[in-house]
């Protein structure tokens, strides 16, 4: 019999070894070096005549690169070929203070429909304070798949710390990691794999999907933007661009992760800094969309706020850091493309330009120079992807939804989305003035409130 087994542990012939240490530092300096730059270019775009010409030129571009994106055909789901062998998965659960939550998601994992003696489920307590620590050693007695590894106050590097200080221990060719709240069908495993059979792919990230969706506007608006960042993910893989991880149901192949030294501790956004490692060493990143893996949204003001702007400061701070191998254009040219021109200023740099847009304007009584780009990219673009990435996930989900509904998430989707032009120029200012302080901070889930 031919052995069909998947390709789950070749290495990378395109990877190469990088130094991340190079170019990291200085954050403040740089920030602040970018954020002044940009405010003067601005201002001086207001007081020469052509100001106008250059920001209806740059604009003409951006949304040239959008149409093209929107027109993008995204490739249907991998089928899986049924391996001779299935290679063995490692699932793992960092977890702080998770007691109320984290029995539901043990039991789901240790229950899969997967070979039992072909995975294993590492639940990594992180100096809880709370029964965590209890349960977890519990929960060990009942189920032989799930192991426990307790870390201590001494332990740091926060959440990477504790991803890496497991990763010696685990023994999958495919790593699997899951926040505490995180909601999974007993099947999506099998999807799982059906992706790794690819050579290039380097990680896989499934689609987000808001369990708490309709306790009020917060989580509403949480729902529809994620339908929007799964639309537009799909579309830029498709379009040969960058796929990103976003932490909760994100599987990465070992010798991928082994291959860019495993999380970087030094860094607040765990995933998004992985992100760029893995394509920076040559691998490719794909998003399932379905079975999609289910989390709490934050239901207050304060949670969202400080959960945005950590996701804010750390989306931008790994730019910051590895500025000179993606000037280098080690991605490829369609990647690092995709990520200066269709993500970088769209999403960091055109909300704290529109600051000193604003304020010259008010100050010279015309109308902003960047409204039109604000409006093209800030505005419609988000309106359409949100539309067709809601239609998408219930379609996925073979679920029927009237257009008034779809009209009516489309539209709490579309206000909520404008919290990122206040969360972007406060995060990036205050990243210019104050450092910041490694620390795993716990997202709150219902039960504990």
């Amino acid at each position: 019999m031919t052995d069909r087994s998947l390709p789950i542990t070749i290495e990378n012939p395109t990877a190469a070894k990088i130094d991340w240490s190079v170019g990291m530092g200085y954050r403040r300096v740089k920030t602040a070096t970018i954020l002044g730059s940009l405010w003067v270019g601005v201002a001086a775009l207001h007081l020469i005549s052509w100001g106008y010409l250059l920001v209806w030129a740059i604009t003409s571009m951006f949304c040239w690169r959008a149409l093209r994106l929107v027109m993008t055909k995204v490739a249907p789901p991998p089928l899986l070929k049924t391996p001779q062998t299935y290679p063995f998965i490692s699932l793992a659960i960092a977890a702080k203070n998770e007691a109320a939550v984290i029995t539901n998601l043990v039991e789901s994992l240790c229950n899969l429909d997967y070979p039992a003696d072909r995975y294993e489920v590492w639940a990594i307590d992180d100096n809880s304070s709370d029964l965590t620590p209890e349960i977890l050693d519990k929960l060990a007695q009942h189920y032989p798949q799930l192991q426990v590894l307790h870390r201590n106050e001494r332990d740091t590097g926060g959440k990477s710390g504790a991803l890496n200080q497991v990763l010696s221990l685990m023994q999958g060719e495919i790593i699997g990691v899951f926040d505490a709240d995180a909601q999974v069908t007993p099947d999506f495993l099998d999807r799982v794999l059906a992706y790794f059979q690819s050579e290039t792919i380097g990680a896989l990230q499934l689609r987000k999907a808001i369990v708490n969706s309709e306790t009020n506007f917060l989580t509403r608006g949480q729902r529809a933007e994620m339908a929007l960042d799964a639309y537009l993910q799909q579309q830029r893989i498709g379009g040969g661009g960058i796929g990103e991880l976003r932490g909760n149901g994100q599987f990465v192949r070992r010798t991928a992760l082994v291959g860019c030294d495993g999380w970087n501790e030094q860094t607040i956004t765990d995933d998004l800094d992985l992100t760029l490692r893995l394509h920076l060493t040559g691998w490719d990143i794909a998003l399932m969309p379905y079975p999609p893996v289910g989390e709490e949204g934050v239901t207050t003001v304060k949670a969202l706020w400080h959960q945005r702007n950590r996701w804010a400061e750390g989306g931008f701070q790994r730019y910051l850091d590895y500025w000179e191998a993606i000037a280098s254009n080690r991605m490829g040219t369609k990647k690092t493309l995709d990520l200066l021109l269709s993500f970088v200023s769209i999403q960091y740099l055109l909300p704290p330009a529109g600051i000193p847009d604003f304020l010259m304007a008010f100050w010279l009584k015309h109308p902003p120079l960047l409204l039109p780009m604000t409006a093209s990219l800030g505005v419609v673009l988000p309106l359409w992807a949100t539309w067709v990435g809601l239609r998408r996930s219930y379609q996925q989900a073979n679920r029927q939804v009237s257009m008034a509904t779809l009209f009516a998430q489309t539209a709490i989707g579309s206000l909520f989305i404008l919290h990122w032009l206040v969360i972007m120029p406060f995060a990036i200012a205050r990243m210019a003035i104050f450092p910041k302080r490694l620390k795993w901070v716990k997202t709150l889930r219902q039960a504990d409130l």
